[in-house]
């Protein structure tokens, strides 16, 4: 185990770590210590494009969170799993390139005050930086990054049904979600490109750490669970860990950096007496600051509506038997079909009230797709539409369950916990009927199996969402960033943790208000500003 000190240690090894550690070591010359809890690989069909499927539901490279029982969903605590392994939730999601909405970063400098710290046009060149697009260069989208973005290497009929479906009820086209506009139907766009003969994942173990590997200021310790951060004198001066079985303690020259994921930041934070004071006294943990840490939670979550097709469409059986061993010979022998894409391969964002700016985000799935905890129907040729919420108003905590560090923390989602969130996650439900309702689906669609059509009033629609409601895997703030004399932010504008010096957090935590889309991109891009700041901080 390392004996010697470094310039900085990073607390997780996910995505926005990765970049801290890529650009604090490559570009500025620091030496790094970056703990990981999880393996430093995963395996060959995770790097698939269509390989994460496989394993979305087992605990093999996820830790799985059951969350607590929540009234207003008829006592379920939904299942959020989070990533375990080097490349954080980048080695292990659905791929999704998606950075959110201009005003959502504009919210963020405008609640900080200090100008344009945080605004879109200052996190865009991040973004343009981190990433090599295969499709587009132009004022949104840079082509020289180590991250590779492209789209879909197959697309599905019912995808294609589903975009020709969505314009014939006025939702226009949009070639590019992270452009000009949210707005519209469209492919998205994806990391994974082509790395060698294949579409391969493109995550931030490959994009970020691997052109690292043989530099000695990067010492990568994985299977290493960070228990608490070392303060003395108010100051983070190190951490304890423990691995294969033995404890151990690095110290940090200039800073520990915090980037375990928005669940396990919050629990190190606390373990390590930074947190609401008396939850922390109850576990007899002495309290180094009294702050906010595991609050402003915020998830994106989504609802079902099911239908089964006529004849054979989208995936279907597409993994298992024949076709599974045809789709990987096709992806072995020609780099081509299914297996060079996620499945989801195309989303609608709009408002159902009719606004400008999309409050959700509808994905199509083609197949029927259920989270197995709430699984109720058979597996067929069908279409799953689920309405994604993007900008939900309740907010949920996370606490310690025990001073033992081995411990998972206690997660309230609290999805539905405003009566809003359910409002516009009906109306979305509507919405996915009227597609089912429209050509080309209206000739290939045999049923609506779930919720059903005898189901048709708000009560039985809630109820029904309460049923199935899941998580989109992308929780944040639990560290809220915030204003110097903002009681409810952990950390200030330079993601400093308030009251303890040399101390950080730099991962989705952070957020203030989760982003509109998906958050491995903007975890990313964090992770970048991050490293800027801490650089120049120290002189760099």
């Amino acid at each position: 185990m390392p004996s010697r000190q470094f310039d900085f240690i990073l607390c997780g090894g996910g995505s926005a770590a990765s970049v801290v550690a890529n650009r604090l070591v490559l570009e500025f010359g620091f030496s790094v210590l970056m703990l990981e809890r999880g393996p430093k690989n995963t395996n060959g069909i995770m790097a698939m494009p269509a390989g994460y499927m496989k394993y979305l539901a087992k605990d093999t490279f996820l830790e799985m969170h059951h969350t607590v029982p929540q009234p207003q969903l008829g006592g379920r605590g939904p299942i959020v799993p989070q990533a375990r392994a080097l490349g954080g939730g980048s080695a292990v999601n659905a791929m999704v390139y998606m950075r959110g909405q201009k005003d959502d970063y504009d919210g963020w400098a405008a609640g900080l005050g200090n100008g344009s710290e945080w605004s879109y046009a200052d996190v865009l060149p991040h973004f343009k930086a981190l990433e090599s697009n295969a499709r587009f260069n132009d004022a949104y989208h840079g082509i020289g990054g180590p991250l590779r973005v492209s789209e879909p290497g197959h697309i599905c009929d019912t995808t294609e049904d589903f975009l020709r479906a969505a314009q014939g009820l006025g939702v226009p086209y949009n070639p590019d979600f992270n452009g000009a506009r949210q707005n519209g139907v469209g492919i998205m766009q994806h990391t994974y490109a082509q790395w060698g003969k294949r579409k391969r994942r493109s995550d931030a173990k490959k994009a970020f750490l691997d052109p690292l590997e043989g530099d000695r200021r990067l010492t990568i310790v994985t299977g290493a669970q960070v228990d608490r951060i070392l303060i003395e004198k108010g100051r983070a001066v190190g951490v304890a860990y423990t691995s294969d079985g033995a404890a151990h303690e690095a110290r940090a020259e200039r800073e520990v950096l915090v980037g375990a994921g928005t669940y396990n930041s919050a629990k190190l934070l606390m373990l390590s007496g930074i947190g609401p004071a008396q939850h922390l006294r109850d576990f007899q943990i002495p309290v180094f600051a009294d702050l906010p840490v595991g609050e402003n939670l915020q998830d994106h979550h989504e609802v079902p509506i099911i239908a089964t097709t006529k004849g054979k469409s989208g995936y279907f059986g597409e993994d298992s038997g024949w076709p599974m061993v045809r789709n990987g010979l096709q992806y072995l022998l020609f780099n081509s079909g299914p297996v060079t894409t996620t499945g989801i391969e195309a989303c609608l964002f709009y408002d159902p009230d009719g606004g400008d700016r999309p409050t959700i985000q509808l994905y199509c799935a083609p197949i029927v797709y259920q989270d197995r905890d709430v699984a109720k129907a058979k597996p067929t040729w069908g279409v799953t539409f689920t309405s994604c919420l993007l900008r939900p108003k309740a907010r949920g905590t996370v606490r310690l369950r025990s001073a033992d560090p081995s411990a998972q923390p206690l997660v309230n989602c609290n999805f539905f916990g405003d009566p809003d969130d359910l409002r516009l996650t009906l109306a979305s439900m509507r919405f996915a009927r009227r597609l089912l309702e429209t050509e080309p689906f209206l000739t290939k669609i045999r049923e609506e199996i779930l919720p059903g059509p005898s189901v048709t009033d708000d009560a039985g629609l809630a109820a029904f969402a309460g049923q199935t409601v899941k998580t989109n895997y992308h929780p944040v703030g639990t560290a809220r960033m915030g204003r110097d004399d903002d009681p409810t932010a952990v950390v200030d504008a330079r993601l400093r943790v308030k009251g303890i010096e040399g101390l950080r957090v730099i991962d989705c935590s952070i957020m203030p208000a989760i982003v509109s889309g998906n958050t491995n991109a903007p975890a990313m891009a964090i992770g970048s500003k991050a490293a800027e700041m801490i650089a120049a901080d120290h002189g760099a």
